[in-house]
């Protein structure tokens, strides 16, 4: 069977991408999952943390690469046949690759702070999606305990008609901490908090992608 593709996009910088691309990967990986993480940013965040995973010999192993430009359509039909899922870390400004990315995906992912700019911001990823005429998944990220923001959040994403993840990250220290570590935080603090919302996540993302 051939992977299932999940692209996490979004042209504005700052919203997370590549820390939820490295916790669901570890997620997956540690459930028995053949996992594949690419990364497509030429800031090759992902590409850092799977180094210091490297150092760090962590039980779960995803494979990581890195690609840009002409061989990345040809790089995701080449890794298709060897994994059960891969997850694409894409690039906030380089449209074409993000482009090819979204074409090849089953769903993309759309992480998005809390907040007027970050709503403002997505309509350029949404829109590009629209384009490509891809399944799309908006996720609030990095959630403060309490906020009017949230709620103004949520709101204005369902005046749009935009589906939104009933799973929702929290800013948690935790995330951070365990990408310091090259892991994810299933592996560091598998039965805090952090852990919880990345495994809800997790499993609504296979449900709706029927991994």
């Amino acid at each position: 069977m051939a992977a299932k593709i999940v692209a996490v996009a979004q042209r504005k910088g700052g919203a997370g991408k590549t820390t939820v691309v490295a916790q669901l990967g570890v997620a997956w990986a540690l459930a028995g999952r053949r996992v594949t993480l690419l990364d497509v940013d030429p800031q090759g965040s992902l590409t850092a943390w799977a180094k210091v995973r490297a150092d760090e010999r962590h039980a779960a192993a995803p494979v990581i690469a890195a690609v840009q430009g002409w061989r990345l359509a040809t790089e995701i039909d080449r890794l298709r046949a060897g994994t059960d899922l891969i997850l694409i870390d894409t690039p906030p400004h380089a449209e074409t690759d993000a482009r090819v990315a979204i074409r090849a995906a089953d769903l993309i992912l759309v992480p998005l702070q809390p907040s007027p700019m970050d709503l403002w911001a997505t309509g350029a990823t949404l829109e590009l999606i629209r384009q490509e005429k891809r399944r799309v998944l908006l996720l609030l990220n990095r959630l403060p305990a309490r906020s009017n923001m949230i709620v103004f959040s949520r709101d204005a994403i369902a005046r749009e008609g935009l589906p939104l993840s009933a799973a929702a990250l929290g800013n948690r220290t935790a995330f951070a901490a365990s990408m310091a570590e090259g892991a994810g935080v299933a592996e560091t603090e598998p039965h805090g908090p952090a852990a919880e919302e990345i495994a809800a996540l997790a499993a609504e993302i296979a449900g709706l992608i029927a991994l």
